[in-house]
């Protein structure tokens, strides 16, 4: 269907003349005439008849005009819906109860006036892509990881390094340590079946077993945190890596430790990826923001991969 007849359709039956509503959309009466006759032909019916006083609307016009008004809404609202500065601030993060998640909480805390929108892309190649188009405005991610590189226009800043834990349950060898070195966790399985092949934190992990000969199975489906919270409580000879800022929740008889990894600490390193073309005015808040609370880090005695953009 034409939108513009639609628009035209509306505007006589506001005007009440196909005269007066040529001037108030600054056509001719002609072009009027000829977008009423295409949107009746796409119809099949007839919207108006001539009379003297103007152009009245038929049954079907009656009928038609609350569902043209409801178009033209739509049409405005799918435009404001992409509009720098009159749409929200999209932004993509891995999960919703990651470091990167409590990242935005923080931003909206300081920022309750930003419309923003969190949304959870699979992978790299799928934010970039949103990136470029303008489908999101920013996106949290591990960069660069082994064979990418970033399209030309494409920004990246590291702007997290959060440290890795060991979860374990109760009963596991190592669940009376305060903290475990990386070393100590050789011959252990680590059990971490959301590993994805093909994203950048199945890079990060591909490199800390061949760095540090660690086992790390990622067999078996993946039915989310609360079943691997589940394993781990319940089997001793399994233990699972966390990030330090990651928040979950799970039954106090579970009896689950967090154990901070040490010598060295290996730290995710999280990235804030943008389109440096890209126009949305909270954009510039949220790398603001993300400075200032990620500009005191300490750095020392921590692994990232080789890949791993700098700081």
């Amino acid at each position: 269907m034409d939108l513009e007849a639609v628009r035209t359709f509306v505007a006589v039956v506001e005007a009440g003349q196909f005269q007066k509503a040529a001037a108030d959309l600054s056509i001719t009466q002609q072009a009027v005439s000829k977008r009423i006759a295409t949107l009746e032909r796409t119809l099949g019916v007839r919207l108006f008849t001539r009379a003297p006083r103007g152009a009245e609307l038929t049954i079907d016009g009656q009928a038609f005009l609350p569902h043209a008004r409801e178009l033209l809404l739509v049409v405005e609202r799918a435009g404001a819906s992409v509009r720098p500065g009159h749409r929200p601030l999209r932004v993509d993060v891995i999960t919703s109860r990651s470091a990167q998640s409590n990242l935005m909480r923080g931003f909206h805390r300081a920022h309750p006036d930003v419309d923003l929108t969190v949304m959870m892309l699979l992978d790299i190649e799928t934010a970039v892509t949103a990136l470029r188009s303008g489908a999101i405005d920013a996106s949290f991610r591990a960069v660069t990881a082994p064979g990418r590189v970033l399209p030309e226009g494409i920004e990246s800043v590291r702007v997290l390094d959060e440290p890795l834990h060991l979860l374990i349950g109760p009963d596991h060898a190592l669940a009376d340590a305060r903290s475990v070195t990386l070393a100590q966790l050789v011959g252990h399985r680590i059990w971490m079946p959301g590993i994805a092949p093909g994203t950048e934190w199945g890079a990060y992990y591909d490199d800390l077993v061949a760095e540090f000969d660690l086992t790390i199975e990622a067999t078996g489906p993946n039915f989310g945190s609360d079943a691997l919270l589940d394993t781990i409580a319940d089997t001793p000879a399994l233990a699972t890596f966390m990030g330090a800022h990651t928040r979950l929740i799970w039954p106090a008889d579970h009896g689950l430790r967090r154990i901070p990894v040490t010598d060295p600490t290996p730290v995710y390193p999280h990235s804030l990826l943008w389109h440096r073309d890209n126009p949305h005015p909270a954009l510039v808040s949220l790398r603001t923001h993300l400075a200032a609370m990620t500009a005191e880090q300490e750095a020392t005695g921590t692994w990232t991969p080789d890949w791993a953009a700098p700081r």
